[in-house]
């Protein structure tokens, strides 16, 4: 299923860098010996939408527990840490992302979490590369690729795709909120994913949770064949207009074959 699923996101999406699965890893699961992690293989600490580039940029399989991250947001939110009143209080928005900590507080409270030590490791690969169970997947691209993916996403079902932004912390929607809700999350990448994870202004993504891959698969191929494609095709089925001077050359061509 893996497999099939890449291929099929290859052929319609064409993303610029690899989809990626994600996996939640619990005390006691065993990682591969293929698996890098930052600080062992790399000497670094990382954040966890760094994470993410690395896996999607290089084509590794990457995964990342406390000691390899070193993002004090990021450890809060996934429960590799304790969450404390310093975090709680807003304090950490206040200043940079809201005005004042009680609106930081407010923020604060709506970012998914896990709970403390739900998970040991965050565990990312290419889709096609990857060596275990994913709970989510994760594309990357431009703003139409994603719409294009959207709309595979809802080909089943229909309706609407409801996401929350916030600026910051995406990775926290990309894993616990799509986890926790079982629905699929577009992604505006936070400010952090565009410094650390170096996203571009032109990238967003698509978090899909596992199970409705098979939904997706059908979705792509059935817009596909409805006329919704990527690229986007252009309307060219029209006639140009010119400058009014350049019109002159037909009355020159009458003119000469009279």
């Amino acid at each position: 299923m893996l497999k099939d699923f890449d291929l099929a996101l290859s052929k319609y999406i064409r993303p610029g860098s690899f989809p990626l699965a994600i996996r939640m890893v619990k005390a006691g699961e065993e990682l591969s010996e293929r698996t890098k992690r930052p600080k062992r293989d790399m000497d670094i600490q990382v954040a966890i939408c760094q994470t993410f580039s690395l896996a999607r940029r290089y084509g590794w399989q990457i995964a990342v527990g406390e000691e390899d991250v070193n993002c004090p947001l990021a450890l809060t939110a996934f429960g590799f840490r304790t969450e404390t009143e310093t975090f709680a209080c807003g304090e950490m928005c206040a200043g940079m992302f809201t005005e004042t900590k009680s609106a930081g507080a407010r923020t604060e409270v709506a970012v998914p979490k896990f709970s403390f030590q739900q998970y040991r490791y965050i565990l990312a690969a290419p889709i096609a590369r990857a060596d275990f169970q994913p709970n989510v997947y994760l594309v990357y691209g431009n703003s139409a690729q994603i719409m294009r993916l959207m709309a595979a996403v809802l080909y089943m079902k229909g309706g609407y795709l409801t996401s929350k932004f916030s600026a910051r912390l995406d990775c926290a929607d990309i894993c616990i909120e799509t986890m926790k809700t079982g629905q699929a999350q577009i992604i505006l990448p936070c400010y952090g994913d565009r410094v650390f994870g170096q996203t571009q202004d032109d990238e967003m993504a698509i978090a899909i949770p596992v199970g409705i891959e098979p939904d997706v698969m059908v979705g792509l191929e059935g817009t596909h064949r409805g006329g919704i494609r990527y690229p986007v095709p252009s309307y060219l089925r029209y006639t140009p207009q010119y400058p009014a001077h350049y019109y002159k050359l037909f009355d020159a061509w009458k003119k000469e074959e009279k």
